[in-house]
């Protein structure tokens, strides 16, 4: 194992414990706090924390604030998935290796428990437990708030939502991906930049650049695997996007081509995040997003 393998795992530790501490709020719903941890609790991938972390070193920022701030965005992303695996949505079973959140609680229960992930996000953000400057905090706050919403992943569901079974161009499809996907990685990274000290105009603009960038990669990357990998590697059902007539970089460009966009974005990607001191985590989880499988 590398450092940065070793750096990762630990922070991985601390995401994983900072989420249980959030989610061990006394219950005034049983029902509901389980329902909510069920699909927090259940070992994701946990990158947009991650994220949040790497870029917090940038700017020397708070260890403990980066990760409950990435927790904080790790909630909305929960949350997103939950509401995104409805029967009216995507209706889909598995999620993560397991069933989804409806299968297990019910179709009302999920759709609350991800109005209530939701909500958690900003009692976070905003609680007296987050040690960030007050200007900071506002300026994260409304960075989050400004990725979920309508000009942000909520429009980009939305778009996704509306072109199924429809012809995107390129350009129409790249933006619904930095929409759907990319809004919520890209506040990830800005936040955790955001939340220390040593921050310049200059340099938030040039990691804006390469957090638009990873988050298009993600989703690049998400097309392809759901159509080269399996549903138990996946943790969730393989092939729904050709099979729902989604709009997909694969299913515009096909296999080969888009494996190739993936490359290139992925190569100048790591150009940009080497230019920036301090950077190998972020340069590490770059590499992560190209090289999952799942």
């Amino acid at each position: 194992m590398d450092n940065q393998d070793f750096i990762n795992n630990n922070h991985i530790k601390l995401i994983e414990q900072k989420l249980h501490h959030i989610l061990a709020q006394p219950a005034k719903c049983g029902t509901l706090l389980s329902a909510m941890q069920y699909s927090t609790l259940d070992g994701g991938k946990r990158i947009r924390p991650r994220f949040t972390i790497a870029a917090g070193i940038l700017s020397d920022a708070n260890l403990d604030a980066t990760i409950t701030i990435g927790c904080a965005i790790e909630l909305i992303h929960c949350f997103s998935l939950i509401h995104d695996d409805l029967p009216i949505m995507d209706n889909d079973d598995l999620r993560r290796g397991r069933p989804t959140n409806h299968k297990v609680f019910g179709d009302a229960v999920a759709l609350l428990s991800g109005d209530a992930l939701h909500a958690l996000c900003f009692e976070v953000l905003s609680s007296s437990e987050l040690h960030v400057e007050a200007k900071s905090r506002l300026n994260i706050i409304n960075l989050i708030a400004h990725a979920i919403g309508s000009q942000g992943m909520v429009g980009g569901q939305t778009i996704d939502w509306l072109s199924t079974g429809k012809r995107l161009t390129l350009e129409q499809l790249q933006e619904m991906h930095l929409l759907k996907t990319g809004a919520l990685l890209r506040a990830a990274i800005l936040a955790g930049f955001l939340a220390g000290q040593n921050t310049s105009e200059l340099q938030l603009k040039e990691l804006d650049i390469i957090a638009k960038k990873i988050g298009l990669l993600f989703q690049i990357v998400d097309d392809i695997i759901d159509t080269t990998e399996d549903t138990e590697t996946l943790g969730k059902t393989a092939n729904k996007d050709q099979v729902n007539n989604k709009a997909t970089y694969v299913n515009i460009l096909g296999l080969t081509q888009t494996q190739h966009i993936a490359k290139q974005l992925h190569s100048e990607i790591k150009g940009l995040i080497k230019a920036h001191k301090h950077s190998e985590q972020l340069q590490y989880l770059a590499d992560c997003v190209y090289y999952r499988n799942s």
